[in-house]
């Protein structure tokens, strides 16, 4: 088939946290992971030219990726009637920060691999400190080779609670992390893979 065709597996993952700045009690709610079929698919391919710790988190190439899945994030929302997310860069350098843990050490799960609890991890980049109410969300995706943001947006769309989590309307901002990894361990099998974290939050 002209333009290539490559093997996608697609493993995608929502968990979300509440949290009220004061409160001795905290509550996470984390949904068990849903697995996508294998798909036949073609990818566009997206250029990468430096690369740390067999990643390669290549300016042009993740940032490009990033900034077109928020705007097309914000495109269903308003065909939802919703408003647009704001980018933030603190959700931004969370979600960076796990993309590029998952790649290096070959795990693929909300939870970092020490077993830090997800929003712990968002916390260090996207304080709660000082607010009356803080929450936040998470979307994973993993698939072969690169993608672009429309697929990325349309398997979190296919479902139901990452559609959720996008057409939230809890939600005021959102940080996206992608990183390309020509050979990633462990989960991956050493495939190269392009692995994207959407964490989503509101602070009032």
């Amino acid at each position: 088939m002209r333009g290539g065709v490559a093997i996608a597996i697609v493993v995608v993952a929502l968990a979300s946290f509440w949290a009220a700045a004061g409160s001795a009690a905290t509550s996470a709610t984390l949904q068990t992971q849903v697995e996508l079929r294998v798909k036949s698919l073609a990818t566009r391919t997206i250029p990468a030219r430096s690369s740390r710790r067999g990643t390669r988190r290549t300016k042009s190439a993740t940032a490009v990726l990033e900034e077109a899945v928020v705007a097309r994030i914000n495109l269903v929302r308003r065909g939802h009637g919703l408003r647009p997310l704001r980018s933030n860069r603190r959700l931004a350098a969370a979600a960076a920060y796990h993309s590029g843990d998952m790649a290096h050490k070959g795990y693929f799960e909300h939870d970092s691999a020490n077993g830090t609890a997800f929003w712990r991890r968002i916390e260090r980049f996207y304080p709660s400190r000082g607010f009356r109410s803080w929450t936040v969300g998470e979307n994973l995706l993993w698939a072969s080779d690169t993608y672009g943001a429309a697929f990325a947006v349309r398997e979190w769309m296919h479902s139901p609670p990452h559609r959720a989590n996008i057409l939230s309307r809890d939600w005021r901002e959102v940080g996206i992390g992608a990183v390309i990894a020509p050979s990633a361990p462990g989960a991956y099998g050493g495939r190269a893979v392009t692995i994207v974290t959407a964490d989503f939050g509101a602070r009032t």
